[in-house]
């Protein structure tokens, strides 16, 4: 036996390479079972290569498994990103969860065919004699004389409808009882108005001197515009976004013949003007002990020919419902440090989403508290339903019985302590079940980490303490839905206008949305606004400019605001 195993052992190393690739695996070497009398009868030299056929049939068979499995990973998250992409492009973008109807719920084209059949029998008939009836007036008859409108600030032009049945008559011969009014949105070609200045030149007889009143002064030393004109190109332009070309074109199709680069110049100079109250704002939301923060893509500036920079605004939202957008040329972290500071007030909390960057800032700040947007977390799940349905629905159901409570403290209107001991007797119970059972279904082996589902699990448990610091401050909001709601004018602009063609109208673009949204926050109208303040603003106090952003200027302002001369006129 010593010999044989030696005479193996030097031999093996010398067998052709060709002999090795055809016995791969033992259906080769034996292609039908075999009895013990045919086994006994190979050689050592044979038995050797079906063993050495056997053990590479196995590592081949355990690469191609690794192979097989990390396919259908990279197969599993492409389809998850293609069905994502659809999602955005054709389906839709709510994250509205609606529950399934009970199974034994009829639908409401089943309860009317149901009430039609059952109508014949358990409904009597009877004869009505025929008549005349009186036609009454339809729902939109009525609705006509019902007016939609604000008779204070909306213009009305009244028509006279002649009565056809006292024609030829006297008036004595009639006696008008009342009238009937009936009201109809129209429209002209265009709303804009030239405003004529005549100031007569004068001579005085007794001195023989000459003079002329000077020309009213606009908001803008030396320019045609109008403060009136001026704050409805803000408007259009960044709360309607109307680009400045198309309102060009609107202009020169109504008969104006002005200069599309006397647009930008004079929406420039405007926002200068508008720059100190931005600057304000922002202060009063870096003092906010709550504050809410994000990010938004923007291109801005020329990177190449036919290329623009990517860029980012990064809004802050304070406690007192005032936003900010300033412009940053790029995502990373140290502009977290550049527009907050690392100093930050007693109990600060910044809420946020997952983003590294304000992790990374609420180490170098001290005293600050970094809390987790719930609505983030809830989106991971959302996305994960593809993937795994079942225990994406148990997720998405715990997390809604947790906004529930958000929803009755919202419906009662509990502040402070009140509003404390509602979130730690209601809320803190669902907010532990949800992280033991995010505990406990990561545990499970079969959830590969590149599945959805395990990026979400992960992603809820990596942020626990951060989703649980509302449950001990009553001013933390659950999620930054606030902010999202008010950065919407960012994406909608976006698809406007599409980019800024340099870095300073980003950054001026920042500045006249932080003050139209945060006059929508507190339900001012932008319009009225732009008008007093563009006014105001040249003879303001700077150390009180603090009073002309909207929300005291609501407050100080907002009851008698400056008006321009086209208002005293139609007024």
């Amino acid at each position: 036996m010593r010999n044989n195993q030696s005479f193996l052992w030097t031999k093996v190393p010398v067998i052709d390479t060709i002999l090795l690739m055809k016995a791969t695996t033992a259906a080769a070497l034996f292609p039908t079972p075999l009895s013990l009398e045919q086994a006994a009868a190979f050689t050592p030299q044979q038995v050797l290569m079906a063993v050495q056929g056997w053990q590479i049939a196995e590592q081949q068979a355990a690469a191609f498994q690794q192979q097989l499995t990390a396919f259908k990973e990279q197969i599993d998250a492409l389809k998850h990103q293609l069905d994502w992409f659809k999602r955005q492009t054709f389906g839709q973008k709510s994250e509205k969860r609606i529950p399934e109807a009970p199974a034994n719920q009829l639908s409401l084209d089943e309860t009317m065919e149901m009430e039609a059949a059952a109508s014949p029998a358990t409904s009597p008939t009877r004869l009505v004699p025929a008549h005349q009836r009186k036609v009454l007036r339809s729902a939109e008859d009525k609705a006509e004389a019902v007016p939609f409108f604000d008779e204070n600030r909306v213009p009305v032009e009244t028509i006279e409808v002649p009565n056809p049945e006292i024609a030829g008559l006297t008036p004595e011969q009639y006696t008008v009882i009342g009238s009937k009014e009936t009201y109809r949105l129209a429209q002209q070609p265009g709303s804009y108005v030239v405003i004529k200045y005549i100031r007569p030149v004068i001579k005085r007889l007794d001195t023989q001197t000459i003079s002329c009143p000077p020309a009213p002064v606009g908001v803008l030393e030396g320019s045609r515009a109008d403060v009136s004109f001026a704050a409805g190109m803000i408007v259009e332009k960044f709360l309607y976004h109307l680009p400045l070309y198309r309102l060009h074109q609107r202009l020169q199709d109504m008969g104006f013949t002005l200069s599309r680069v006397w647009l930008t110049q004079l929406m420039q100079r405007i926002v200068s003007l508008l720059e100190p109250i931005y600057n304000a704002q922002f202060d009063s939301i870096r003092a906010s002990r709550v504050k809410a923060m994000d990010e938004t893509p923007i291109k801005a500036g020329l990177q190449g020919p036919g290329k623009m920079k990517q860029g980012y605004f990064w809004p802050v939202y304070g406690e007192r419902d005032e936003i900010c957008f300033p412009y940053c040329e790029s995502r990373r972290a140290e502009h977290v440090d550049q527009l907050l500071g690392l100093t930050a007030p007693s109990g600060a909390v910044l809420i946020t989403d997952g983003y590294a960057a304000y992790s990374r800032y609420e180490k170098k700040t001290e005293g600050l508290t970094h809390a987790q947007c719930w609505a983030h977390t809830r989106r991971e799940f959302f996305e994960s339903q593809d993937a795994d349905p079942q225990r994406a629905a148990v997720a998405l159901e715990m997390i809604g019985s947790i906004y529930a409570v958000e929803a009755e403290i919202r419906e009662q209107g509990l502040k402070g302590a009140k509003k404390q001991d509602v979130r730690l007797t209601k809320a803190k119970p669902l907010v532990e079940e949800f992280f033991t059972w995010v505990a406990d279904t990561a545990a499970d082996t079969g959830l590969l980490p590149s599945n959805p589902m395990s990026k979400a699990l992960a992603y809820a448990h990596k942020r626990r303490a951060g989703l649980e610091v509302f449950l001990s401050d009553a001013d933390v909001p659950i999620d930054t839905n606030h902010l999202e709601r008010g950065l919407r004018v960012i994406p909608m602009g976006r698809k406007a206008w599409l980019f800024c063609w340099t870095e300073l109208g980003a950054k001026q673009v920042g500045i006249v949305q932080s003050l139209l949204t945060t006059c929508r926050l507190h339900d001012i109208n932008p319009y009225d606004y732009l008008v007093d303040v563009l006014q105001r603003v040249g003879q303001h106090p700077s150390s009180r400019v603090a009073e002309l952003t909207p929300r005291l200027w609501k407050k100080h302002f907002a009851a008698n605001p400056l008006r321009s001369d086209l208002y005293n006129i139609s007024n």
